[in-house]
């Protein structure tokens, strides 16, 4: 017969995380401790921290991917470890990068025989400023070839994302954003004579305007362009800021021409974390061709016993989004991408029906025809009761972040929303977030009607 051994109960070891001794005080919030920690409680009290942020699926406020099937997580962690600025360490990664980027160019009509050039980036407001690189010392080689001062360059475009302003600051340009025409929700073509002049270094045209979701019109701007350069000689190109657009017009809209089918455009960027569905960290640029980007630009680095040419504004990153964008590209080929941005085009557009159809809203974009999307705005803010700030709050009690801000100026007094429709956003999704809606206007109008949001039996 065993023998059992009479045990200390006092010494015996207990783990439950909640009667651990760090979860007994604050955690170290403005200097390192002493003392190292058990993992598995630090973990636990970490992702009890992080459940306060808002939840990632009722976000509606953002263009980033939210979503991603399980086999993109396998490799991200897999290729975690991986520096994308390492060519030569790395460089499988690096060839990884440049099939991505042919892709990109041969689905933006760069030609097969072109000499297009293109890089990836941590996202498409770098890959922007990159493309406006390009464009200021282009500029700037065309002045001093002609004996012309080069100090003073400009950069015309419409209501544009911040990353524009930070690149007009960050390396000397003027930015001349045009003003809202009062029926307009970005820059129009007959705007454009009163803006450019010798020293603008381009144009940047919006595919997917960040404030209403729509587009603007770039082969009417490329035409006016073209017009203008007939009266007085400016050539002026065009670059795009496909941030949002540059992954849904080839898939949903293939017969809109604002790619590099028009001869003007000489550079585009798009985001792969947004509409194209990567995880977060990983933009686009391309040009035209290597005429395009500026030799003094580049850096050249060893690969292979060779040389590569790399042009970024940051260093170290992690290749695995990169990777990941290739994994996406392979998957869903050109008509998963159609299937699933004309899903998501197609649950914007039913929910842009039912907001229209709720009384009090004036629909900027109804899901149609640009990105998946909507914007509207209070048809009279006077007699509505309530702000669209005071609704994006009462929303938020129920979870969903909705974006609200005012228009660009002279527009600025016109308050809309903005309802993103992303990958993982159903109709079931969108008809919750309806009912949601109609619930809070009338809680707002009427606090003692909707549905109650208390605890109750």
């Amino acid at each position: 017969m065993a023998l059992h051994k009479i045990g200390d109960e006092d010494g015996a070891r207990f783990d439950d995380v909640y009667a651990s001794p760090l979860s007994g005080r604050e955690l170290a919030k403005l200097r390192i401790g002493e003392q190292p920690h058990d993992p598995a409680v630090v973990y636990q009290l970490i992702h009890d921290e992080l459940d306060l942020d808002g939840n990632a699926a009722q976000n509606l406020a953002t263009f980033c991917t939210t979503w991603n099937d399980p086999l993109v997580h396998t490799l991200m962690n897999e290729n975690m470890n991986k520096n994308m600025i390492d060519k030569d360490e790395y460089p499988q990664t690096a060839e990884i990068e440049s099939r991505c980027v042919n892709i990109l160019a041969d689905l933006w009509h760069a030609g097969r025989d072109a000499a297009a050039v293109g890089c990836s980036t941590t996202g498409s407001s770098e890959a922007g400023m990159l493309g406006g690189l390009a464009l200021k010392w282009r500029w700037r080689a065309r002045r001093k070839a002609d004996g012309k001062p080069a100090d003073r360059p400009n950069l015309v475009c419409g209501p544009v994302q911040v990353c524009w302003e930070k690149f007009a600051r960050y390396f000397d340009v003027e930015l001349r954003q045009v003003p809202l025409l009062d029926d307009a929700t970005g820059l129009r073509p007959e705007q454009l004579r009163d803006y450019v002049d010798e020293n603008t270094i381009g144009v940047v045209a919006i595919l997917g305007v960040t404030f209403t979701c729509d587009y603007e019109p770039v082969k009417a701007i490329a035409a006016e362009l073209d017009a203008i350069q007939r009266d007085t000689g400016l050539d002026i190109p065009i670059h795009i800021d496909g941030a949002s657009g540059g992954f849904i017009a080839p898939f949903i809209q293939p017969e809109l021409e604002w790619d590099f089918r028009i001869t003007r455009v000489s550079s585009i960027n798009t985001s792969g974390h947004k509409y194209g569905l990567a995880p977060l960290g990983v933009g686009w640029i391309v040009w035209r061709s290597a005429e395009d980007l500026p030799e003094e630009l580049v850096f050249r680095v060893d690969y292979l016993g060779g040389d590569m040419p790399t042009f970024a504004l940051n260093f170290s990153r992690p290749g695995s989004e990169v990777i990941a964008q290739y994994y996406l590209l392979l998957r869903l080929g050109r008509e998963g991408y159609r299937r699933v941005q004309q899903a998501c085009s197609d649950t914007a557009a039913w929910l842009a029906d039912q907001v229209a159809a709720m009384g009090p809203f004036t629909m900027l974009y109804s899901g149609r025809g640009a990105l998946p999307a909507l914007s509207y705005t209070l048809s009279d803010p006077g007699e509505a009761g309530f702000t669209l700030y005071e609704l994006s709050d009462e929303l938020r009690m129920r979870g969903w972040q909705v974006a609200a801000y005012p228009l660009p100026p002279r527009r600025q007094e016109t308050v809309i929303h903005r309802v993103l429709i992303r990958h993982g956003i159903s109709t079931d999704k969108a008809a919750l977030f309806a009912r949601d809606l109609r619930d809070a206007v009338a809680h707002l109008r009427n606090p003692r009607e909707g549905r109650p949001i208390a605890f109750h039996h």
